[in-house]
């Protein structure tokens, strides 16, 4: 099992640049951690691209179909106390926005406490970073720059 951020959790839903890649990692785990608020994110994300055109009302209602399917098979890590005071703590230690922070925050709460042994499925860089810093490892292997 990884822990998902919602960047590459969109994706899995409609074909991007990444998708053959992000699929063929959730395929080769069968088993998504998330954050309790991935599901906002991911709506927010396909809500952007059906304002901006590059999805129909009928499309953004099947991803979001989708969404829900997906969201009901993995392991949803819920807010608490303890999560807001960690993602608190990584906003002053890296340049991380809010959501971000309660992402990774999540991750390390699902870990335990450590990255160290636990993958980190991400398409955003910064948090990309800061996952990989916080000693998880970072998922898909880009070559430098190509992400």
């Amino acid at each position: 099992m990884r822990f998902w951020d919602s960047s590459a959790m969109i994706p899995l839903l409609l074909e991007e640049p990444h998708s053959r890649l992000i699929r063929a990692l959730a395929s080769a785990d069968g088993s998504i951690a998330a954050w309790w608020g991935s599901p906002v994110e991911c709506c927010s994300a396909v809500g952007r691209l059906r304002r901006e055109g590059r999805i129909t009302v009928r499309d953004e209602d099947e991803i979001r179909g989708a969404l829900d399917a997906l969201a009901g098979c993995w392991t949803e890590i819920e807010p608490t106390a303890e999560l807001r005071g960690a993602a608190a703590r990584l906003v002053l230690n890296h340049p991380l926005r809010a959501a971000d922070a309660l992402q990774l925050a999540a991750a390390l709460a699902w870990s335990r406490g450590s990255g160290t042994g636990h993958g980190f499925v991400c398409l955003d860089e910064r948090l990309r970073l800061a996952a990989r810093n916080e000693g998880f490892s970072v998922l898909p292997d880009f070559p430098d720059g190509e992400n």
